[in-house]
């Protein structure tokens, strides 16, 4: 491996998942796009690229349309096929071909580096069980270098090294470096331009239907919520611009429009966290009033969501009740035969018929609009608990429901909020009560 493909490989956020030398006569390089469905401020696309430039090969991404449909609804395929359109004009102001490809995603992905004829593929880093496994699969499958970036999140997971317990011992860990890795982007052009292969066969952006392919319809498109970078963009500057100088205030108001509600594009990778703290810095820049807000901000966008990526990538059982501390699990069982006061179907839950006005208008909300304002989801996953038979059967409940209807779910950060929430993951132990323990 020459020198210059070295230093790239050394770069905390890369992940050599199968290493060795780019194939000898590689005519690209191939980005598998999955989680950062981005066409800007990606840095596993500006990897792919400064690969590409130093082996003097064009670049390709190629999306699989069905990497991302593992308990997917119509409404996330419509949300991400929005952004889709976003990532195809950006790809091409920067010389980058885009192919997208129907069909298992690790198939689809080794059937496309053999079309390609790649030297090696660049792909995402996702530790979500599932997509982890695909990319282990894919490790094993090509015989050329594989790598991943870790392009959603601010610091590089792997400087944790190890399971942390709560925000109290993450947050100094992720402040400590932050400085190295809040930097903005060069965003660089490919050199060579990729031409598609005769013969090769391409799928339509407009034609995939990406909201019917594969995916569950009961939960359909939403009016509310635009995908795509641009959308997003246009959100968070109205947050940096108008909503943050109240968001102390304001976050925890859920009648009122106070937070960034920047969730969706962050869990589609339409926006990067880098891109979103670098706006906020930019805010307190023109405004030194602003820093209390900025840090109140950060700790939900750089602590919270980072102890979630951290709790999923090293607990595979971050979605059943099996990831509890000892002493959580000790007082949960203590309490699992107490008697719930009201106990209500799956059914009655989905359709947010319970006798509390304020639960069912927040599970209304999830289910019409696809976003559930933040302060109400605690309240939310903690009654889903009161009127459950069992902490398991309410865990599973509320990921059903979450992971089905908010266009943020089948995320790290909903994994953790709902163990946090039933479960008293990254807590301490409180005053004893009632079903709760």
């Amino acid at each position: 491996m020459s020198e210059a493909l070295r230093g790239l490989a050394e770069d905390a956020r890369v992940w050599v998942r199968r290493g060795g030398e780019p194939a000898k006569g590689g005519r690209c390089v191939v980005y598998w796009m999955e989680r950062a469905q981005r066409g800007v401020d990606n840095h596993a696309l500006d990897l792919a690229v400064r690969v590409g430039n130093t082996l003097g090969l064009p670049v390709v991404v190629l999306f699989a349309a069905r990497a991302d449909s593992a308990g997917a609804s119509a409404r996330h395929g419509a949300f991400l096929a929005r952004g889709l359109r976003d990532v195809e004009e950006a790809l091409g102001e920067r010389g980058v071909g885009f192919v997208v490809r129907g069909g298992g995603p690790v198939e689809a992905v080794e059937r496309f580096v053999a079309e390609a004829r790649a030297a090696m593929v660049v792909g995402d880093e996702n530790p979500l069980r599932a997509w982890e496994g695909w990319r282990r699969e894919l490790a094993r499958r090509v015989a050329i270098p594989f790598w991943t970036v870790d392009a959603d999140v601010v610091v590089p997971s792997r400087l944790m090294e190890r399971a942390q317990y709560a925000a109290r011992t993450i947050r100094p860990r992720l402040y400590r470096v932050l400085p190295e890795f809040l930097v903005g982007f060069e965003n660089p052009r490919a050199e060579r331009e990729w031409k598609r292969p005769r013969g090769m066969r391409v799928e339509r952006l407009e034609a995939m239907r990406l909201d019917r392919v594969g995916v569950d319809c009961g939960a359909g498109p939403v009016e509310a919520w635009v995908g795509g970078t641009g959308a997003g963009m246009k959100r968070l500057k109205l947050f940096t611009s108008r909503l943050l100088k109240n968001y102390e205030r304001d976050r925890n108001r859920p009648e009122v429009d106070g937070t960034s509600a920047l969730s969706p594009y962050l869990r589609f990778g339409h926006v990067g966290p880098v891109t979103i703290a670098l706006a906020v810095e930019a805010a307190v820049r023109r405004d030194a009033s602003l820093k209390p807000a900025r840090d109140a901000y950060f700790n939900e966008l750089i602590v919270w969501r980072e102890l979630a990526v951290n709790f999923v990538r090293y607990d595979a059982r971050y979605d059943s009740t099996a990831c509890a501390e000892a002493w959580a699990k000790k007082t949960i069982g203590e309490h699992a035969r107490d008697e719930r006061e009201r106990l209500y179907s799956l059914g009655e839950l989905e359709r947010g018929e319970t006798h509390d006005d304020l639960w069912n208008a927040a599970q209304r909300q999830m289910v019409r609009h696809g976003w559930m304002h933040n302060v109400m989801r605690m309240y939310w996953a903690k009654k889903i608990l009161e009127w459950t038979p069992s902490v398991r059967v309410a865990m599973k409940r509320a990921i059903y429901l979450n992971d089905r209807y908010e266009l943020d779910g089948r995320d790290p950060n909903g994994y953790a909020g709902i163990a946090w929430s039933m479960v008293g993951k990254f807590d301490r132990a409180w005053g004893e009560r009632a079903v709760f323990g």
